[in-house]
């Protein structure tokens, strides 16, 4: 058992970690092939040199069209992705809802850069928002802005710098596209939650999202933005986002993240010489982060929050807030998010104590979910503690699946 102490307002408050060390509860959906391969995968994952060895080795047999589809369903694919389309996915979606906790179908097929593969990715968010509907363990759906056009396009228009005449074209479909997505979740009370990219592309990004805030957000949050709080500047960006929001007359929906793409930030500002936009270590990140969720439960009247977060101590913190202001388990307004086939000692525990709980669930064609997959090897290797957690824990379980 460890324990944290978290400043809220004056007073400093002791948390301990029991309620995250029930194995039992935490892979109780897993067999015991599945645990031990989970054990396998992340065994395999600690190992920096083998991952980096490993994704080679991977991507050059994709590309070499080698017959290794199988070995990787089989494994890495399984356990970190639901399947390869929507229909593929219901036996988790089901499994998993009978312990309590939803699912967000993350269509993660990546590099996408042509106008038919954006109008094909619209069409597929909006047949997961049908799909959605219709399905009590999918209350959500997500998407990446470049999914729906291209990341210069973004860039540009974040950079203030003035569009061809076939780029303004262009930029008005990719709006077009989010109106789409964002009136039918609407209509079918979908919440939408639109993640977070690169820094040099996120400003459009932020102003697009904001704009469907305006029009889709006047009774109820159905679009969310999303907060990297490992970048320095996003508390003040949340405060000044909510006094527009005050003065505009709509509502704020929020997940909140750590944040995916942290080395490419921080070459990139190295390479151009500007200042960069990472906080300048994990200590002031994890801050941030709990800055911003003390922020969005203090306002949770006119902001709604999805929290995903695999940290401990920062679940704590959610958790000692909702109770300090009164804030019900299950108010559909916070949401805990984590990853599917990571932090389920988090998720189940968490669920299983009345917590609204949803697990994204990526899904796509083996081929084209490998860049999904090998980002998240590479962080499991980058994030301090998370793959060694991943590991005691499982060993845990195997013991006492063992002595029982």
């Amino acid at each position: 058992m460890s324990s944290i102490f978290v400043q809220s307002k004056l007073n400093y408050i002791m948390l301990d970690n029991t309620l995250f060390e029930n194995t039992e509860i935490a892979f109780k959906l897993k067999s015991d092939s599945e645990l031990e391969r989970a054990y396998f995968l992340f065994k395999m994952i600690s190992n920096q040199p083998l991952v980096r060895i490993g994704t080679a080795a991977t991507n050059f047999a994709l590309k070499a069209h080698l017959p290794v589809e199988g070995l990787i369903r089989a494994t890495v694919f399984d356990h970190f992705c639901g399947g390869v389309n929507e229909e593929d996915c219901l036996p988790v979606i089901d499994k998993m809802y009978t312990a309590g906790v939803c699912s967000v179908l993350d269509y993660s097929v990546e590099g996408k850069a042509i106008e038919n593969q954006f109008d094909s990715a619209k069409e597929k968010i909006m047949k997961l928002v049908e799909f959605s509907d219709e399905k009590e363990a999918m209350p959500i759906v997500v998407f990446k802005p470049t999914g729906l056009g291209r990341f210069f396009l973004f860039q540009k228009k974040g950079e203030g710098k003035a569009f061809t005449e076939a780029e303004q074209q262009e930029w008005d479909r990719v709006v077009a596209r989010y109106h789409a997505i964002c009136k039918l979740a609407k209509e079918r009370d979908v919440e939408v939650l639109i993640d977070g990219e690169e820094s040099w592309m996120q400003d459009a990004a932020d102003d697009l999202a904001e704009d469907m805030m305006k029009v889709y957000n006047t009774d109820k949050p159905i679009v969310y933005n999303t907060l990297q709080t490992y970048r320095h500047d996003r508390l003040a960006f949340l405060k000044a986002s909510h006094e527009r929001a005050k003065s505009g007359g709509y509502l704020l929906g929020y997940k909140i993240v750590r944040g995916a793409y942290m080395e490419k930030e921080r070459e990139r500002a190295n390479d151009k010489g500007y200042e960069s936009p990472i906080c300048k270590d994990k200590i002031t990140t994890d801050k941030n982060f709990n800055d911003c969720l003390l922020y969005i439960l203090n306002n949770l009247s006119t902001i709604s929050i999805f929290i995903g977060t695999h940290n401990e101590e920062s679940s704590f913190l959610a958790l000692k807030l909702m109770d300090d202001l009164g804030i019900s388990k299950d108010d559909n307004r916070v949401w805990f998010g984590q990853l599917f086939g990571m932090s389920d000692h988090i998720s189940f525990n968490l669920a299983a104590h009345g917590y609204n709980v949803a697990k994204y669930l990526p899904f796509g064609p083996v081929k084209d979910v490998m860049p999904y997959l090998i980002r998240r090897a590479e962080e499991n290797t980058s994030v301090a503690g998370q793959t060694g957690r991943e590991l005691t824990l499982l060993k845990k379980e195997r013991k006492r699946r063992k002595q029982s």
